[in-house]
């Protein structure tokens, strides 16, 4: 999911992690009564909450239970508006739909950001892309936490052509245009 709300036009970062539950700090290994789960940014000027939110509905299938907490399907809310939104989008996603849903829409809590190594799962097994990234982003948390970040991961997943992420990376003011040339570069061409 990190990486297809990262494709998104208007999501200016995600992060992986765990929220939900009571534990202070979690961890991988120590995750507690916690879920994994997607922390999405966004400019509300670019892309609706609403935009989202079907988007997170259409993105798997809302009857499988998991087997766990950790794993289990989730849409965290904020504000009362976002919980609105959010079971709107369920109920048109799921007209139609017999059997009960497990997906569960529950209140946000503390979100912890996952270990460094769970981020950008995509961007980061490709290593000549990201040495390309480092000299607009020295230090790794800020690479792996910006928009362009977020959007090459979608590319990588196969979430992007490789014209509409030309299109996306012209589209950041804060990366300098030999940065975006070296990216482009090093891209690998997904045959789209």
């Amino acid at each position: 999911m990190d990486a297809r709300f990262g494709s998104i036009e208007g999501v200016t970062r995600t992060r992986v992690g765990y929220t939900g539950g009571t534990k202070k700090d979690p961890t991988y290994r120590h995750l507690g009564d916690h879920t994994e789960a997607v922390q999405i940014e966004f400019d509300p000027k670019q892309v609706s909450y609403r935009k989202l939110a079907d988007l997170f509905w259409n993105s798997h299938n809302p009857q499988d239970r998991s087997g766990s907490r950790q794993y289990m399907a989730a849409a965290f809310y904020h504000t009362e508006e976002q919980k609105r939104v959010i079971l709107e989008a369920q109920g048109l996603s799921s007209s139609g739909t017999t059997g009960k849903i497990f997906t569960q829409v529950l209140p946000a809590s503390t979100f912890y950001p996952a270990e460094e190594y769970h981020q950008k799962y995509f961007l980061q097994g490709n290593r000549t892309l990201m040495e390309a990234l480092r000299e607009a982003y020295p230090d790794r948390t800020d690479l792996l936490g910006s928009t362009v970040a977020a959007r090459l991961n979608g590319y990588l997943a196969g979430h992007l052509t490789l014209e509409e992420l030309r299109e996306a990376l012209a589209r950041l003011v804060d990366l300098s245009r030999t940065v975006r040339e070296k990216i482009l570069e090093s891209m690998p061409d997904r045959g789209r």
